[in-house]
């Protein structure tokens, strides 16, 4: 994007006329197009997006399978292999369980299983993991895609892909249990520039989960700014 463009689209996304799609930013005498991705739509980029509130499982899986091992498969196909194949009504009731993509996973010939490790293992061996976290008493999957510099990046398929800082994370990984597949070794991918794009280093990250490059402006207003 050519320097004269970047104040008008500053602009644009402080006025908070910016979504998905194309725009067309006026700069001197030219005008350009610019091909825009709102960041929701960003994030799920690298991420399965869960179709079900009991269906985060599924779109774990198909996350791990799609971006970190190169095997495309959608959730719905996840999700009716495991539903098929697993106690039906627990999974109404509970969602799915690491039995259910035990048995997923060997059925497509991969060997997968849960560890009790600590998370720098993911790190040292470069494999991604799907770890289930408890948020507020929601127990959610999402799949661990990498680790840098005190922050863990997740594919989470509600919110999509997000950085937490490691203090946060472990507060929510309470069962420390790591389910890792162990026999793809050469086609993992761990710590991939494309999924850490849509979570810059904080304080930018933070200012954007809070609403935008608006509130980054607004936060540093004194009492008598307009």
């Amino acid at each position: 994007m050519r320097a004269a463009a970047l104040p008008a689209l500053l602009a644009l996304l402080l006025a908070g006329h910016v979504h998905a799609g194309e725009t067309e930013v006026r700069a001197g005498n030219g005008s350009y197009t610019l091909r825009l991705t709102s960041l929701k739509e960003a994030r799920f980029k690298t991420t399965v997006r869960q179709q079900y509130d009991f269906s985060c499982g599924s779109a774990a899986v198909a996350t791990l399978l799609t971006y970190q091992y190169g095997q495309p498969v959608t959730e719905s196909e996840v999700f009716m292999r495991m539903y098929a194949n697993g106690d039906q009504a627990k999974i109404r009731e509970e969602g799915f369980s690491l039995l259910d993509m035990h048995r997923y996973f060997e059925s497509m010939g991969y060997q997968a299983d849960g560890f009790e490790l600590p998370l720098e293992k993911l790190a040292e061996e470069g494999l991604p993991a799907i770890v289930l976290l408890n948020e507020r008493g929601y127990r959610h999957f999402v799949v661990v895609k990498g680790l840098r510099n005190g922050r863990v990046l997740v594919g989470d398929p509600a919110l999509g892909t997000r950085a937490l800082s490691r203090q946060r994370f472990d507060k929510l990984w309470d069962n420390r249990v790591l389910f890792v597949v162990h026999n793809r070794r050469e086609l993992a991918q761990f710590n991939a520039g494309k999924d850490w794009r849509v979570a810059p280093a904080a304080p930018v990250d933070l200012a954007i989960q809070r609403g935008g490059l608006q509130d980054i402006l607004m936060s540093r207003r004194g009492p008598g700014d307009i």
